[in-house]
């Protein structure tokens, strides 16, 4: 333990959020290549834009995540349904989003999650050749992220409730910075 505190300099929020990020990967890529048999990368990615080793922050994360992640695929999802998988729904999706999280949903943290996942989900469709191929490759690809962004929490909450982390210490009144 010495070691360890004279490498983290007493601060564990590295190391805890590393033991997070080993487990919720590892319970990612298993349960995608189990389940699905399709790649996790987008799922990872999720959950790792969503952990935190202060859970309460790792929450805050979460639900902007989702809600800006339902946002985007939302969009994306109807851009498919009205134009098809086609060039021009990318850049025109990815502005409504924009719009969208701006200006009706309001959550700046996480704010371009919206664009970024109306881009994967037509991204997804453009890869097939049939509109109804596009939206359920767009489904799959906001299923895989809604994924991420869950088992993200769970570990996370799973890792707090095994080694909680010491809350943050805050400034002394009056002190300087």
């Amino acid at each position: 333990m010495k070691l360890v505190d004279r490498i983290t300099g007493g601060n564990v929020h590295g190391l805890h959020y590393a033991v997070s990020i080993f487990f919720a990967t590892a319970v990612l890529w298993i349960l995608m290549h189990t389940f699905t048999h399709l790649s996790a990368i987008w799922a990872v990615s999720s959950m790792v834009a969503t952990s935190d080793p202060l859970l309460k922050d790792a929450v805050m994360f979460l639900r902007a995540r989702v809600i800006n992640t339902l946002a985007g695929c939302i969009v994306g999802l109807l851009f498919i349904v009205i134009g098809g998988p086609h060039v021009v729904s990318l850049p025109l999706a990815m502005a409504v989003t924009v719009l969208l999280s701006s200006y009706v949903i309001k959550i700046q943290t996480m704010w371009r999650q919206a664009p970024i996942s109306a881009a994967f989900v037509i991204a997804a469709g453009m890869e097939h050749a049939s509109r109804r191929n596009g939206l359920i490759a767009g489904v799959l690809r906001m299923d895989e992220v809604l994924l991420g962004c869950i088992i993200g929490i769970v570990v996370a909450w799973i890792v707090s409730v095994v080694w909680p982390l010491p809350e943050p210490e805050l400034p002394e009144a009056g002190a300087k910075s």
